[in-house]
């Protein structure tokens, strides 16, 4: 009876087994005839495609990579195996993570190539040698890159690029504004802050150490978590403290929510040029780059337009007493954050980069990106029907790899290569920013000296003078008295702007309401005289004798009075928005010219061209003068730097370019501080040290130029 039982639950089992086998080989062939149709729906669309005259690209791997519906597909029907991107299920009947969302299955070696279980072999395979592996890594890095050039010129340029054109360009554009929001804020804030020449000189150079910092963070968190999430973070960073340093009152406080605000900006070009290259076509890369450069050029006039508008408007103050000051510079800084505020709410509906994706092995997130960019661009032409045709694309190993310079070179000359390409690139953007950071701060430094020796040409010498019984109660300005004596005299009510009194008398003299800039009183003597209501302070008195005097009710901290500088504010203004909008031509040339005429051309023109501009500067003695020159200067300058990001971004992979490009920029920023601090030390001494300072920085820059690898016409690594 047993025996009855132990067979037919055999015959059972038996025909549950053959039930199993006949269903599974069933829909393997209907998942075949569902292959066919839509191979065949597949050729039909990628046909109509062809057709196109955007899409006139040469579709690399097309025939021996397998990266198509067709190819893939016939593959599988000729080995008689099925399509795991129709069926969906493997032999354990798992449906594919993937499948309910329509993403095709990436390639069967996908493990091997991603560094997954596949890549463990057993026994002496698992230590292969170094240089064969090296070896397969680049070739596989290559693959990617070629493959990855086709999609994006199946892709085609059109809205998608445009949209992500504008939002990365409000975070440039937000990096531009940095750049001038403390030199336009600082002639007012060095009074509302009462700065000494110290703090001044910091206060000007913090967000340069910032956005140092800045770069060489972001960029290498840009490669470890991502360019959209790195952007999002430092654009917040940006924004948060910079809306804090214009509600902040104390010096040390403003000076720490600048520094943190440059840390946050300072992330935005290193990521920005990246992200935005890894959605351009070899063909569009080097015009559309050199375009992105412009957004910068708009952030200065924004600042400089805003600054114009705002800072000058002393009616948009409040004080609550005399502890708590609202003047219109702060209303300016809060402003100076919306650029970065917008970006921030822009870049929240872009997608991360495709590229970052397959190089960490996220095949179906890079697959969904690249589609939706095909999908886009194709529906706003009106060809809504046409089919993205990719279905797998390959991702790899990191390679610990800066630039790939072939897989036949030996690996001695090979990391020779890489650091004299980095070493060039690094002097080439370190000549290029020490110049003309020094020189765009040098420019504003002189065109003040001369006015200043304009003002001082007019000032007027009083000697030996007696007043008596007298009753000042109007604006004193831009006068010497030596040697006066005052007697029972009233100052009453009034501004005393760069006043000096030397070696005088003031015997019961009553001085009530004074508020002063620029006003001394040295070797001077007062006798039975009245402070009352002023902001004469004691650093105002030098070497002077104080004999039964009283001080009462001084104002507290420093009196801000836009009526004194109003002009030279707006020359200020004035100034940095010509220079800004002047690079313009300069920004608009590179872009038309950057893929006709190479990166290096354009580099090395470029950068000869500005050096011989700064022998020009020597005849720049006047105001008018030295903003032409200043024009000039930009103008040409720009299309260096274009060239040079362009270059950055094409001359490193995708896996370290956040980084090498952020390293890179950091010492830029570096530079910059160098070049400033050496520049403005000679301002009022002589002309001759800096122009030549800066001229064979140019010139040096211009001949390293020319080591660089020509990155022109190769695919994006």
């Amino acid at each position: 009876m047993e025996d009855n039982y132990q067979n037919r639950t055999a015959f059972i089992k038996g025909a549950k087994d053959i039930a199993k086998e006949v269903k599974r080989q069933a829909s393997k062939k209907v998942g075949r005839s569902v292959d066919r149709m839509s191979d065949e729906y597949s050729k039909r669309s990628y046909s109509r495609f062809e057709e196109d005259d955007d899409d006139d690209y040469p579709m690399q791997g097309s025939q021996d990579g397998g990266y198509y519906r067709g190819d893939s597909q016939a593959a599988n029907d000729d080995d008689g195996g099925h399509s795991d991107s129709t069926e969906g299920h493997d032999e354990d009947d798992e449906i594919y993570e993937g499948e309910y969302q329509g993403i095709p299955r990436a390639d069967s070696d996908k493990g091997n190539l991603a560094g997954g279980p596949g890549s463990v072999r057993a026994g002496g395979q698992q230590f292969r040698d170094i240089g064969v592996s090296e070896a397969e890594r680049r070739k596989d890095q290559e693959e990617l890159a070629q493959q990855y050039e086709t999609i994006l010129q199946e892709c085609g340029h059109g809205k998608f690029q445009w949209t992500l054109y504008f939002v990365l360009g409000l975070a440039l554009m937000a990096d531009g504004v940095e750049i001038f929001v403390v030199g336009f804020v600082l002639p007012s804030a060095e009074k509302d802050m009462c700065l000494s020449e110290p703090n001044k000189s910091m206060l000007g150079l913090i967000v340069y150490f910032g956005m140092m910092v800045g770069a060489f963070l972001w960029g290498a968190l840009a490669d470890r978590i991502g360019r959209r999430q790195s952007l999002l973070i430092c654009l917040s960073i940006n924004s948060i403290f910079s809306f804090f340093s214009s509600f902040v009152q104390g010096y040390s406080t403003f000076l720490f929510c600048r520094l943190l605000s440059g840390v946050g900006i300072g992330g935005s070009i290193p990521i920005v040029f990246s992200y935005y290259s890894e959605f351009l076509a070899q063909e569009k890369r080097g015009e559309h780059l050199s375009w992105l450069c412009m957004f910068w050029m708009i952030g200065g006039i924004y600042a400089s337009a805003m600054a114009w508008a705002i800072i000058p408007h002393y009616g948009w103050s409040f004080q609550m007493g005399s502890a708590y000051q609202f003047h219109s510079w702060r209303v300016f800084v809060l402003v100076c954050a919306f650029p970065s505020v917008a970006a921030i709410a822009a870049l929240n509906a872009m997608p991360e980069s495709p590229r970052f994706y397959l190089e960490n092995g996220k095949h179906d997130e890079g697959w969904m990106i690249l589609k939706q960019v095909h999908d886009t661009n194709m529906r706003a032409k009106g060809y809504p029907e046409r089919v993205f045709s990719v279905t797998t694309i390959k991702t790899v190993k990191q390679v610990d790899e800066l630039v790939d310079t072939g897989t036949d070179t030996p690996v001695w000359q090979r990391y020779r290569l890489k650091i004299m390409s980095l070493s060039n690139t690094l002097t080439s953007e370190v000549c290029l920013s020490c110049s003309y950071y020094g020189l765009t701060v040098w420019f504003p430094d002189m065109i003040k000296y001369i006015q200043k020796q304009e003002y001082e040409s007019k000032t007027k010498t009083f000697t030996k003078e007696r007043v008596e019984h007298v009753t000042f109660n109007f604006t004193l300005e831009n006068q010497v008295h030596r040697q006066g004596h005052y007697f029972n005299d009233k100052f009453l009510n009034l501004k005393m702007k760069s006043m000096v009194f030397e070696d005088s008398v003031f015997e019961e003299c009553y001085f009530e309401d004074i508020t002063s800039t620029h006003t001394f009183f040295r070797n001077c003597t007062f006798i039975a005289s009245l402070f009352y209501n002023t902001d004469l302070f004691k650093y105002r008195f030098v070497n002077c004798k104080l004999v039964n005097s009283t001080f009462l009710h001084n104002k507290e901290g420093c009196m801000l009075d836009f009526s004194d500088d109003f002009n030279n504010a707006y020359m200020i203004y004035f100034v940095s928005f010509l220079g800004t909008l002047a690079v313009l031509p300069g920004n608009i040339v590179s872009a038309l010219l950057m893929d006709k005429i190479g990166r290096l051309r354009m580099l090395a023109g470029s950068s000869v061209i500005s050096c011989i501009s700064c022998f020009f500067l020597m005849f720049g003695n006047s105001e008018s003068g030295m903003i032409a020159l200043l024009c000039l200067f930009g103008g040409i300058s720009i299309a260096s730097w274009s060239a040079l990001d362009v270059i950055t971004v094409e001359l490193y992979p995708s896996d370290k370019r956040t980084t090498a490009f952020g390293f890179l920029n950091a010492l830029c920023k570096l530079a910059a501080v160098l070049g400033i601090s050496i520049f403005q030390s000679f301002v009022g001494i002589t002309k001759a040290v800096p122009i030549l300072f800066a001229a064979g920085a140019l010139a040096a820059g211009s001949f390293l130029a020319t080591k660089l690898p020509e990155t022109r016409g190769q695919v994006l690594q």
